[in-house]
């Protein structure tokens, strides 16, 4: 490719957007964070004018020169510097306008010149251990429907690791089951439209059954409101929040127990049980591995000492 026909930086956009579309598969929403992103660097370039900078231009001295500028927060109105994390949703934007650049054999530098912002502490997760669990899962009064609703809620919870979005969505007829059901296996839209297969186990099936046996409407959603005005509607993500914040405290759990907290146990529970971590993923709906990878700092200290009742101790002798 000749490089006097090459176009300056900010003019691949639209390019770059219809390869996240059909190379890549991204939703509509995706492609807009991307595009969001990538304009502060649009911004970044102007302040500098360097609106005219080509890919191959762009050297490593530009990356360095805009991460200072986005981690110390010179174009926020309070100059307040940004938050690791975010300061990484600009530079993995611009990285991946870089494997664009490589996939079209548009000469520019290699997207692995952009590192992104090391965190300077890990996220803290909350996780319930399986004694907790079990206090959580046995809260609701399976006397009446409410109760029956809830417990197959959180049943559900913990046997799927679904995001509350993705259980709220749920409808009775994705839950197939026969007199012979054990578990379950059923096939959920993600975060981001992405297609995906979750598991119940039999516990969780058996609680479904109950619920699903004891309601008498014909009432599309899986979960729906028993009380007020919004009877047999389908719960929202904010009662499903109420609803496993007040059998937390029914249980004598932390305050910090949520939808979410379910979900971070239900990984940690695997992988403290050996379960590789790109199963974790799968199972999570996670795109990428590194979002799976914050579970890790939770289960190694528990492995370290399992590593050391089971070989360090055993092996002194010999």
């Amino acid at each position: 490719m000749s490089f006097e026909n090459l176009k300056p930086i900010p003019q691949y956009l639209n390019d770059f957007l219809d390869w996240l579309d059909i190379e890549k598969g991204l939703s509509n929403e995706t492609q807009k964070n991307y595009a969001r992103f990538l304009k502060r660097f649009w911004d970044w370039l102007k302040i500098n004018n360097l609106e005219n900078l080509t890919p191959p231009q762009l050297t490593t001295e530009h990356i360095w020169r805009y991460k200072l500028f986005i981690s110390r927060g010179y174009f926020q109105k309070n100059k307040k510097p940004l938050k690791r994390t975010t300061q990484n949703y600009y530079l993995i934007a611009l990285r991946q306008l870089l494997v664009y650049f490589t996939e079209k054999d548009i000469p520019s530098l290699s997207p692995e010149k952009i590192k992104l912002a090391k965190e300077r502490a890990e996220k803290s997760l909350n996780f319930l251990k399986l004694e907790q669990v079990k206090k959580l899962l046995e809260a609701p009064d399976t006397s009446n429907i409410i109760g029956l609703r809830d417990r197959a809620i959180l049943e559900t919870f913990f046997s799927s690791g679904m995001r509350v979005a993705e259980l709220v969505s749920l409808n009775r007829e994705q839950i197939k089951i026969g007199p012979n059901t054990k578990d379950l296996e059923i096939s959920i839209i993600g975060k981001g439209g992405r297609l995906r297969t979750v598991y119940l186990s039999e516990r969780a099936v058996k609680w479904l059954k109950r619920y699903l046996e004891a309601r008498s409407d014909k009432q599309k959603p899986l979960f729906v409101n028993y009380r007020g005005k919004k009877k047999n509607s389908r719960l929202s993500i904010r009662s499903m929040e109420r609803i496993v914040k007040r059998y937390a405290l029914l249980a004598g759990l932390p305050l910090t127990t949520s939808c979410h907290t379910l979900r971070h146990s239900f990984a940690t529970d695997l992988l403290m049980k050996g379960v590789d971590l790109r199963i974790v993923q799968e199972f999570l709906g996670h795109r990428n591995i590194g979002t799976t990878q914050i579970y890790t700092h939770i289960t190694s200290p528990q492995l370290r000492k399992i590593h050391r009742k089971f070989h360090g101790i055993n092996h002194k002798k010999g």
